[in-house]
């Protein structure tokens, strides 16, 4: 038994943005502390497939895919409908659903982008909150975790996703402060560069012969000297979606490898000799 069994058991989670990525590897943590799952995303095919291998691995929970574009109101009705219909309520919602739409420098990007920005990446989240809170407070309370961003918290580029994932702080706070009577619990989990399939060519834009690569400079920003899994954003989620993080309400927990802790590590090396270890006396 791992120590993540039964933290979840008997809990109905509803995860968005589920096919890939960090929204699967949510998906699978939480199935493995016990959740039963409802999963959504744009491609039946793909959120299928998750649901299906999900449900037929060795864990507790059992997985329902749901077919959702979290910009369309009559979709995220029905995603909580099924979570209803296939489980009785909810406990667990991670607006996890986003992505960055042609994003640009500010003085670059058109209107319509930057709104296309703002409603997959905020107001879906808004939509989806919506539609669970009732769900969520008739059942006695739950716990919400939306998925923010560093770029959210220092400046790094990609003004509407950025802007998006601002507001998703604010709203976060607000839901904690007016519905923590309710039951409810809010908080946020926002990572640094996580390493998935979908950010594999982004990691290699702009290489030049003459300069270090982008991914050596873009590892540079990191403390750690390196990107994130899935996997750990996963493990953030749980601890905030479940009981081991029941007086946490209104948070951010940011999981980004020391991003946004300070100056990148070069200018460590060559103003405070931070290459060199320390040793015992």
């Amino acid at each position: 038994m791992t120590d993540i069994e039964g933290v979840l058991s008997n809990e109905t989670a509803v995860v968005t943005g589920a096919s890939s990525g960090i929204g699967r590897a949510i998906a699978e943590r939480l199935a493995e502390a016990g959740a039963n799952l409802v999963l959504c995303s744009r491609s039946n095919t793909e959120i299928q497939a998750v649901a299906n291998a999900i449900t037929d691995a060795d864990t507790p929970g059992r997985a329902h895919g749901v077919v959702c574009d979290v910009t369309d109101s009559g979709d995220v009705d029905s995603l909580i409908e099924a979570a209803v219909e296939r489980f009785g309520g909810i406990d667990v919602l991670v607006p996890n659903a986003g992505g960055m739409i042609d994003d640009d420098a500010l003085h670059r990007i058109d209107e319509d982008v930057f709104e296309a920005n703002l409603d997959v990446n905020l107001t879906g989240q808004f939509r989806t909150v919506k539609a669970a809170l009732p769900v969520m407070v008739d059942g006695g309370g739950g716990s919400i975790v939306f998925m923010g961003t560093a770029n959210a918290l220092t400046g790094i580029g990609l003004t509407g996703y950025t802007a998006a994932k601002g507001g998703i702080l604010s709203l976060c706070r607000l839901i904690a402060a007016q519905y923590g009577r309710h039951g409810i619990r809010a908080n946020v989990v926002s990572p640094g560069t996580i390493e998935t399939e979908a950010r594999a060519d982004e990691m290699d834009v702009g290489d030049r012969d003459d300069e270090r690569s982008a991914r050596e400079e873009w590892l540079d920003q990191y403390p750690l000297g390196r990107f994130g899994r899935p996997d750990e954003v996963a493990d953030a989620t749980l601890f905030l979606a479940s009981e081991r993080s029941s007086f946490v309400t209104g948070s951010n927990l940011v999981v980004d490898g020391g991003l946004t802790a300070g100056l990148d590590q070069s200018f460590h090396e060559r103003v405070y000799d931070a290459d060199e270890a320390p040793t015992r006396e």
